[in-house]
């Protein structure tokens, strides 16, 4: 099996678009709290607006399109997966409930089993 090189190129226009990404954050939140003369309307349109702008500046820079491609390989490999049948699915959850009733029964004979030899037969402490 062999890796493939993936290459990571980070430009100055992309290191420059992660900066203004940054600062339309900023500028959303502060004018959201500034705004607040102008009414709720306008301080959530601005921040919003604001946020969308950044979304999009993000979504064009080299990480943004690398997050976007994570995303859909990660969307081809879910589709990928064999999922369990209602029925099979129904079966398991069965199969682990009868396991840890029987789990919580040999556990519980078993503290009585040593509680019965400790305290009975070596320390002769009756109850």
């Amino acid at each position: 099996m062999s890796a493939a090189n993936i290459e990571n190129v980070s430009t100055t226009a992309d290191k420059a678009k992660l900066v203004l990404v940054v600062a339309l954050v900023v500028a959303a939140l502060a004018g959201f709290y500034t705004l607040t003369a102008q009414g709720p309307i306008v301080q959530w349109l601005t921040l919003i607006g604001g946020l969308v702008a950044a979304v999009v500046v993000f979504l064009l820079s080299l990480p943004g399109r690398q997050l976007v491609a994570f995303g859909n390989d990660a969307w081809r490999e879910v589709n990928k997966v064999v999922w369990p049948t209602r029925k099979e699915s129904t079966q398991m959850t069965l199969y682990v409930f009868a396991f840890v009733v029987i789990m919580a029964l040999f556990l519980w004979l078993t503290d009585k089993t040593l509680e019965w030899v400790f305290y009975d037969l070596i320390l002769g402490w009756k109850k």
